[in-house]
């Protein structure tokens, strides 16, 4: 049977506990969203197909368990994964703050090349917020990666953040192609 995409991509969902990973992946995925939070055990994935460019695109979707306990399971992941998207939640600043240590992780386990982004879950509660969307732009500028704040909840950015972190990855796989090109015919 001949496959149905273009391009596979692995992704992981990485942060606290608690920061609506699952949710942000439900909602993509399923167009789901479950309001009782059920706390991740180890890892479990998802798969959606989009199309950027005219490419069909297959996404598969790792979520990570938040807890400390599980740190070992979820790294391995790490390993080749394509996309990671950072999140925390604008309500917490814990969650944010832990974003540095998480920032690490990727250091420690991922490839050098993955495409990161940062996303600033539960923007649809805005009264509780306790990081500005300028803290959350000024830290993913310092890092270099892309930025959006979300909402599971109210469905806010979710796709667009997929398909953005999407597009990064199939720009940056195309000029590596090119430039392997480039040295094979010099």
């Amino acid at each position: 049977m001949a496959k149905c995409y273009d391009y596979l991509f692995k992704l992981l969902l990485i942060g606290d506990s608690g920061v609506g990973k699952t949710s942000i992946l439900l909602r993509f995925s399923d167009n789901l969203f479950n309001q009782t939070f059920i706390s991740t055990i180890g890892i479990d994935f998802k798969i959606r197909t989009v199309d950027i460019d005219g490419k069909k695109i297959k996404l598969q979707i790792w979520d990570t368990a938040g807890q400390e306990r599980f740190k070992t399971i979820t790294t391995a992941y790490y390993r080749g994964a394509m996309g990671i998207m950072l999140v925390y939640d604008i309500t917490n600043q814990h969650s944010f703050n832990n974003i540095k240590t998480w920032m690490q992780n990727i250091d420690e386990h991922a490839n050098n090349d993955v495409e990161k982004m940062l996303l600033g879950n539960k923007c649809d509660v805005d009264e509780k917020r306790q990081i500005s969307f300028q803290q959350g732009l000024q830290l993913a500028n310092s890092h270099n990666i892309l930025f959006m704040e979300t909402s599971a909840k109210s469905n806010i950015n979710i796709t667009e953040a997929f398909e953005a972190l999407a597009t990064g990855i199939k720009v940056k796989m195309e000029r590596n192609m090119v430039s392997l090109c480039i040295r094979v015919y010099i």
